[in-house]
């Protein structure tokens, strides 16, 4: 075991991924002589080359078009999205080729293209360096979507995505690259926990936290200072968002019979309003009480001086947590709490 950054074992499973397999290649904005704006590839372009290694034009979408025709080719392209918020002129790439090639050619072509993208606030950045835009590609059939939330995670899914004959959009929150963790370098990826199973980050009883990505220390965190009240939450690192391991997902509900899902992009139709209904399908006898989102705000994302407002914190976490324990909470109203009273007033007042 080693302990690394994040970064650095993102780092070291691309040039695994490289060292293993010819066919894969990386390509992106500044991502070969500057080894990237976070320096994730960094030191790659002396070991492979300029021809394994491509700094590329500023175009998203010729960037992504390129990938697919080396798809075609027989190649492993790993594409780095610069930020989250670039992502979007590429999306048409994404959503109308990368997700639907293997189905339109009836199986005879693959896209084993792995999208990765540094995700996410908490840095001080400003809107299209911070955004959280995973439900876009939740809701596009033939992509598979993880998020990341350790460097163990980090390191070992990036080298099963890039393995995968499947597309791959791959979150790396960029707020997490500097956190330290244990990585084992030499694990085979055969022993390695599947790509799509979620994680039992946290043991618990009374309520299960669902989340992803860097919520997950968010969410371990509120589960320590529950305890001091008493209160013992299971935290679940779902680790892929599309599919879901619903099977590790149901197990952790029917145990504790309630549910807090959090997560930083929006609340109106975002991730997890499909893990709660999906819950009350599958576990409607064993609920509690009403599942309830902790989420980012239905508004571009803020400046950075006001990002602290934004996203989902301990105590807006435990606020949840209270109510689906029927505990007393701080409320706007007879029936709302605060997120949910601000978001009905950006919608007009009324929750759609």
């Amino acid at each position: 075991m080693t302990e690394l950054t994040m970064a650095k074992a993102i780092n070291e499973g691309l040039r695994r991924a490289m060292a293993d397999d010819p066919k894969v290649l990386v390509m992106g904005e500044d991502i070969g002589k500057l080894g990237g704006v976070f320096r994730v590839t960094d030191g790659l372009l002396d070991q492979f080359g300029a021809a394994r290694v491509i700094d590329t034009p500023l175009a998203e979408s010729g960037i992504m078009g390129t990938a697919v025709g080396l798809a075609f080719r027989g190649y492993r392209p790993v594409v780095e999205i610069q930020f989250d918020g670039f992502v979007y002129p590429a999306f048409d790439q994404i959503v109308c080729q990368v997700a639907k090639l293997h189905y339109r050619t009836r199986g005879n072509v693959q896209m084993p293209i792995t999208i990765r993208i540094p995700w996410a606030g908490g840095v001080g950045a400003a809107e299209h360096h911070s955004e959280s835009p995973e439900a876009y590609f939740v809701h596009t059939s033939g992509l598979r979507v993880v998020a990341v939330s350790n460097p163990q995670d980090a390191h070992l899914m990036l080298r099963q995505a890039i393995a995968s004959n499947d597309p791959v959009v791959y979150f790396e929150p960029k707020r997490l690259y500097h956190t330290k963790g244990e990585v084992d370098l030499d694990l085979d990826l055969a022993d390695a926990a599947p790509m799509g199973l979620a994680r039992v980050a946290r043991e618990g009883s009374d309520v299960t936290l669902l989340t992803y990505g860097a919520q997950v220390a968010t969410a371990l965190d509120a589960a320590i200072a529950a305890e001091d009240d008493g209160i013992s939450i299971e935290v679940v690192d779902l680790r892929s968002i599309s599919p879901v391991d619903y099977r590790t997902v149901s197990a952790s509900v029917r145990k504790t019979g309630r549910v807090v899902v959090t997560h930083e992009a929006a609340r109106e139709a975002g991730v997890g309003a499909e893990l709660i209904a999906s819950v009350t399908e599958h576990c409607f006898p064993y609920l509690e009480s009403a599942p309830v989102r902790v989420t980012g705000h239905d508004i571009p994302y803020p400046p950075a001086k006001l990002e602290k407002h934004h996203l989902p914190d301990l105590d807006r976490i435990l606020d949840a947590v209270d109510r689906v324990l029927d505990r007393p909470h701080s409320l706007s109203g007879p029936e709302w709490s605060s997120a949910e009273a601000d978001h009905a007033a950006t919608v007009g007042g009324g929750l759609l």
